[in-house]
């Protein structure tokens, strides 16, 4: 990867649809918003939800997808900045209503590339929005990637867990601040919390905590208790890679 950061972090989870990417791109503005040189890359290759959330679209489909088997003809990937970080994201390759139909060959190049030949620049801080689960492209990535550290469940790629984000924890109500629970709680010794992973952050539900209009929280609320408890979690990340 051209120019690596300094820390490089993947935000992970077993599962899709718990708000990940939110976390990812909103950490990732956190991070920047407190003087850390950020980017964000969107690996989720089959589900990429970064660029609808940042505003960015691509309305032309794709005929074909090049990836140069020879390392001497690839051309580096350039990002694109918004709201002041650098975003890469597969979804650049393909039109936004355009199906993915990966070959498990150019799968393995495309990783190629996203670990090897994206021109970040001078970057402090890299966030990686993973895909979900654990399986072979999951792997890969912790593999090639120089990963710092992660935000929940990477443990059997021997890749340091930071601490995990409680997502979605309580309904907050606008008028009264009263938080709902929304979701039946889940008992103690089932919880991740109950292997010692650490809580770095709850972040109650927001009605357009996802940035689906192209203006994530942090940007669209910045005053909300969502984006306070994101900007404290970046703080925690932050003083976390101080003392490696």
């Amino acid at each position: 990867m051209t120019a690596p950061a300094h820390v490089v972090v993947a935000v992970a989870s077993g599962k899709g649809g718990v708000g990940k990417s939110t976390i990812s791109l909103n950490l990732a503005l956190a991070l920047s918003a407190e003087g850390w040189a950020t980017g964000l890359l969107d690996a989720d290759l089959y589900g990429p939800d970064i660029p609808l959330m940042v505003g960015i679209t691509r309305r032309q489909p794709a005929k074909s997808v090049t990836v140069w088997r020879n390392p001497r003809h690839r051309r580096p990937i350039e990002p694109l900045e918004r709201f002041g970080i650098k975003v890469v994201s597969t979804q650049f390759l393909v039109a936004e209503d355009q199906a993915l139909s990966w070959s498990a060959p150019l799968v393995q190049l495309l990783l190629q590339r996203f670990t090897q030949d994206i021109a970040w620049g001078e970057i402090e801080f890299l966030v990686i929005d993973m895909p979900p689960g654990t399986a072979d492209i999951q792997q890969q990535l912790a593999r090639h990637l120089d990963l710092s550290g992660a935000l929940v469940l990477l443990e059997q790629t021997s890749v340091p867990i930071i601490g995990g984000v409680e997502n979605m924890s309580g309904l907050l109500c606008p008028s009264c601040q009263t938080v709902v629970d929304v979701f039946p709680p889940v008992a103690p010794e089932r919880s991740v919390w109950a292997t010692g992973v650490e809580r770095l952050a709850s972040i109650p539900i927001h009605p357009f905590v996802s940035g689906e209009r192209g203006r994530p929280l942090l940007v669209e609320h910045p005053e909300s208790p969502q984006a306070t408890a994101m900007r404290l979690l970046a703080r925690r990340l932050r003083s976390w890679a101080d003392q490696r």
